[in-house]
């Protein structure tokens, strides 16, 4: 379990208290807006109302004790940069910061960020990837160059094995599991015989997939 210190509680603050408190984190929520605060209330372990951009509101937070401080502002691109680097200059080990532009980004790790979450870019990525590809359920860029893909099974795979068709050496990707609906079976053996109502996800670079996926 760990603590973390969520500042801004609009909706991606709300979204993340809400999978934080799922997972059995404590979450300490701040907002300026008592509303936002009594509307993420059922998810927080405790909440405050101030402004985070306030050296004496944030020593009272004790951010030194957070094991990740996140800061979710958003749409307020100075306050969010002022949190930021304020959390950093007061201790806090972990600070994540949302961006909302490419230059909000720079900014946010320039003064201070540890990391940076860019909810739209990531987005419109992800679906120009699923949504112009007939066989992608689902993707998960990993690094610029690599991605998990969750693909249809080839027609020509049902009823053989990974060894019987060698995928590494033909195709360069890495099966890393089976789903059939929700059911998911992990690293699947040389021996494993694949099924028509099985998808595969698989591990490659961004090209091999490419062409594996024009099957």
């Amino acid at each position: 379990m760990k603590s973390v210190l969520l500042i801004g509680l609009g909706r991606f603050g709300r979204h993340m208290a809400q999978k934080l408190h799922e997972m059995h984190h404590e979450v300490l929520g701040v907002d300026r807006d008592e509303q936002k605060l009594d509307d993420a209330l059922p998810y927080l372990t405790g909440g405050k109302i101030g402004d985070a951009t306030v050296p004496q509101f944030v020593d009272e937070l004790g951010v030194r004790n957070f094991d990740l401080c996140v800061v979710a502002i958003g749409d307020d691109f100075q306050s969010s940069l002022e949190t930021t680097n304020l959390l950093k200059e007061k201790g806090a080990p972990f600070v994540l910061a949302r961006a909302t532009r490419d230059v909000h980004a720079k900014f946010l790790l320039h003064n201070g960020a540890d990391d940076v979450v860019y909810t739209e870019k990531q987005m419109a990525i992800w679906a120009a990837v699923r949504y112009t590809a007939d066989h992608v359920f689902d993707y998960l860029e990993l690094t610029p160059q690599y991605s998990i893909y969750e693909v249809e099974l080839p027609r020509e795979w049902v009823g053989r094995t990974p060894a019987q068709l060698d995928i590494r050496r033909k195709h360069r990707i890495n099966v890393l599991a089976t789903k059939r609906g929700s059911a998911l079976d992990p690293l699947p053996g040389p021996d494993h015989v694949f099924q028509s109502d099985e998808r595969i996800l698989i591990l490659s670079s961004n090209e091999d997939a490419a062409k594996f996926l024009k099957y």
